[in-house]
């Protein structure tokens, strides 16, 4: 190893430190949380700014990497054939989990036995307020932005996708002619993703105010009747990971699920800790480029996947929904659940990620299809931010295996060098979340070049 190659390597080490503050600050704050519960909750702003400094840079990241994807493919069809079958991947993941969560729901009968106060009337009556559920026209109206600048800088995920599909396709045209936008583009992607590396420093002081203001606000009391869709919801998003997305990835691409998760993990972390998949979206896009899958494979299953492939946002909706009609002792039959909660997932479309987003489409679906219903949500405004928790964790997890998959199908992926980076001989560069060897677009029928041999060596 050359000496500027070790020096590097000390860089990325001590980046465990990071992660290592992450879990000191949150058993911090769950114990702030229960000493000083007052002071605790005072302590959310902390938290919130933490979460707002990734989301600030969530636009810039999916711009530059589609940008990037689809302007390096030659050829558009490669585009329209990814995004199609990314598409009916989402819409089928979608429907299993929306199934799932509909069977353990009915089975369990979390709401059983409660009874709404007055005080929970108020609070759920204002997530229905905050949520102002969409319908279909207006949802693909939101889509089109209202400048070509403007999806850029109001933060919404569909807008920014359509302007950069749109300049991706623009610059494919320009040819040559492009090639000298394209580089530029790359290099503020480069820098995009310094900047991301740099605010990821304070995740640890972001991870304190977020817990032990959600811990000093609920107390373990608040959770205790709570118990049982809590439990439920984390066991039933494990099993779908472990036994429905992990067999999917085993069968079809022969990868191992858990080996995937383990390369994930500190994306894991910085989820748990944040409550929002948002804030690994960046890290997520450089390590499957990393795994080596081709740039315009991530470039457009990414980010079109945090917007249409919520796994966990469809099994939590559909719990959660069970939940509320049981506890106001009026429960649902099972038409009018499957027509309620594929409403909410439309619905849901561009919030993925987002702390509080699945309360909030929650609230507004209820208020839109069953407005008798919508003071339930009362009920479990105390355990949301834990159960969003894993709500991101198992969109994240489907997002990753998506990709994995919608590359194998493509013969977008190197297999070779997925073997080694899952094996732990190519470990990711956590100082510039930049991946230089790793070419756009692998060659199916040579999995492992010989530059990569000598790089893995």
């Amino acid at each position: 190893m050359t000496s500027a190659g070790a020096v590097r390597t000390r860089r990325a080490d001590r980046t465990h430190y990071l992660y290592l503050a992450v879990i000191a600050a949150v058993l911090a704050g769950i114990a702030v949380g229960l000493v000083a519960p007052e002071f605790a909750v005072e302590l959310k702003p902390v938290g919130t700014g933490f979460v707002n400094l990734i989301k600030m840079m969530i636009s810039p990241v999916i711009f530059c990497t589609i940008v990037l994807g689809v302007g390096s493919v030659t050829k558009a069809a490669k585009v329209g054939r990814v995004g199609g079958l990314a598409l009916g991947y989402f819409l089928l993941m979608s429907t299993v989990a929306l199934g799932i969560g509909l069977v353990v729901g009915n089975l369990l009968e979390p709401g059983s036995g409660l009874h709404l106060t007055s005080a929970l009337a108020k609070s759920g009556q204002a997530q229905a307020t905050a949520g102002h559920a969409q319908n279909t026209t207006e949802f693909l109206l939101g889509i089109i932005p209202t400048t070509l600048f403007s999806a850029l800088t109001e933060g919404k995920v569909l807008q920014t996708l359509l302007v950069a599909l749109l300049a991706g396709f623009a610059l494919q045209a320009m040819g040559a002619t492009g090639a000298p936008v394209l580089r530029g583009i790359e290099h503020l992607q480069r820098l995009v993703f310094r900047i991301m590396s740099m605010i990821m420093w304070l995740a640890p002081v972001g991870a304190f105010g977020a817990i032990a203001a959600v811990v000093g606000a609920t107390g373990v009391a608040a959770l205790k009747s709570l118990a049982v869709i809590m439990i439920g919801f984390y066991l039933t998003c494990v099993l779908f990971v472990v036994l429905v997305l992990g067999g999917l990835l085993r069968l079809v691409a022969g990868v191992n699920v858990f080996k995937l998760l383990r390369y994930l993990g500190r994306e894991f972390l910085l989820i748990l800790s944040t409550s929002s998949s948002e804030s690994a979206l960046p890290r997520l896009i450089a390590k499957m480029e990393h795994l080596g899958v081709s740039r315009p494979v991530v470039g457009i299953t990414v980010p079109t996947g945090y917007s249409f492939n919520l796994d966990g946002t469809a099994i939590y909706l559909t719990m959660a929904s069970i939940f509320i009609s049981e506890a106001l002792d009026k429960p649902m039959s099972l038409g009018q659940q499957l027509s309620l909660l594929l409403f909410m997932v439309i619905a849901s479309k561009g919030a993925a990620g987002v702390t509080g987003a699945g309360l909030a489409t929650l609230a507004g679906g209820l208020q839109s299809h069953r407005p008798e219903l919508v003071d339930g949500v009362g009920l479990i405004v105390g355990i949301d931010r834990f159960m969003s928790e894993a709500r991101a964790l198992t969109n994240f997890a489907g997002n990753a295996v998506a990709t994995v998959l919608i590359g194998h199908w493509t013969k977008e992926l190197d297999r070779g060098r997925l073997t080694e980076v899952l094996a732990g001989r190519l470990p990711f560069d956590e100082t510039t979340l930049v991946d230089d060897g790793h070419p756009a677009t692998p060659v199916p029928s040579q999995p492992a070049t010989p530059d990569l041999e000598k790089t893995a060596s």
